[in-house]
């Protein structure tokens, strides 16, 4: 999978130190431990570290390199093979474990940091979530792994059902691994530069190739998502607060419906876009998806009324704070247009030009 390019990378992250000097300075420096680092939002986090003064140890297989601004210690491992070698004997502050889907790997980690860390924040998902017919906060119930036992699960494969069972299971083995020494994260969609998932990333682009666009429903269904850098800059504050607990971890503050989230990607980006909205009994009728073909959003009613709808105010009250949409979408496009041709040529999510156009004849047929 295609990685954030430096370029890119310097250009998504020129607000960091701003923002960085913004938040209230640390108590006191800490010894950080970042398992991953080089995804998405692990180059947030180091890059936020260092500039708060903190120490950064980064654990991964060492195939994506980065050009770090200060000192950070990388240490080599794998841990779908249960190699973490490198990090026994050491301890660290806070360990931020931003990759693991599988429950195995939590407990990895637990057996060599054992009595080495003082706080294990988990990096989860709002996918937990067995319902999504209502708005609810953390304590709703989650959604139960049926299968072998989970931690002789190696993969999730293909079935992508999995997500979110094993992202539950992973969080209770957290608590087994680490009793009250954690904090869970669950992020709802994840936006931002860096983006390969397009499921944010799509809407920026499109509004800026201009032309009609297909816009799904009538615009009032709620959207909720979170830039990455500021999921990463929190996550480093609540390792500088010592702050544990469950936290929904998506936003923005207010409720936002589509057509202000297109409205203020169309101001990040420039732009004055002409929107056709397409009622959601064409979308079925056309079978366009959801979330894949028109990403970012699902219907606001019934089985997933409460999906755009999860309670964030823990996550408030613990410092979580959000850039502007305007802005999270200028700086994606930004970053969208350092990668190569040909990736820009072949978005993850969102429709193709021609299913856009097809839809949209499909839709000024029918009002004719």
């Amino acid at each position: 999978m295609a990685r954030l390019t430096r370029r890119g990378l310097l250009a998504a992250t020129l607000a960091a130190p701003a923002l960085a000097r913004a938040a209230a300075a640390p108590p006191r420096p800490l010894k950080l431990l970042i398992l991953g680092g080089t995804g998405f939002i692990g180059p947030h986090q180091v890059r936020y570290a260092l500039d708060r003064g903190h120490q950064v140890t980064i654990f991964n297989r060492g195939r994506q390199k980065e050009a770090w601004p200060g000192p950070v210690e990388e240490l080599l491992g794998d841990r779908s093979t249960g190699d973490l070698k490198a990090l026994e004997g050491r301890s660290w502050d806070a360990c931020i474990d931003n990759p693991t889907t599988l429950p195995f790997w939590v407990r990895d980690a637990g057996k060599a940091l054992a009595g080495h860390v003082g706080q294990y924040l988990f990096v989860s998902t709002v996918s937990v979530y067995a319902d999504n017919h209502a708005a609810a906060d953390e304590t709703a119930p989650l959604l139960a792994y049926a299968g072998k036992d989970p931690l002789a699960e190696t993969s999730a494969g293909p079935h992508r059902e999995l997500y979110g069972p094993l992202k539950a299971a992973s969080e209770g083995e957290a608590r087994r691994q680490f009793g009250a020494a954690v904090t869970i994260v669950r992020p709802g969609l994840i936006a931002g530069p860096g983006d390969e998932t397009d499921r944010f990333t799509w809407w920026p682009v499109r509004l800026a190739r201009g032309g009609e666009i297909a816009a799904p429903g009538d615009g009032t269904d709620p959207v909720q998502f979170i830039d990455a850098r500021d999921l990463a800059e929190w996550t480093i504050r609540l390792a500088e607060q010592r702050t544990f607990g469950v936290f929904n971890a998506t936003g923005p503050a207010h409720e936002l419906s589509m057509r202000a989230m297109l409205a203020d990607i169309a101001a990040g980006v420039g732009v004055t876009p002409q929107l056709t909205w397409v009622p959601t009994a064409i979308l079925d009728a056309e079978h366009v998806e959801a979330w894949s073909d028109m990403p970012a959003w699902v219907p606001g009613s019934g089985e997933d009324a409460g999906f755009a709808r999860r309670r964030i105010d823990r996550a408030l009250a613990a410092g979580l704070t959000f850039r502007p949409t305007a802005t999270t979408a200028a700086d994606t496009l930004a970053w969208f247009r350092t990668l190569p041709a040909e990736r820009q040529a072949t978005l993850h999510a969102g429709l193709t030009p021609e299913r856009e156009a097809a839809l949209l004849a499909r839709v000024h047929a029918g009002k004719g």
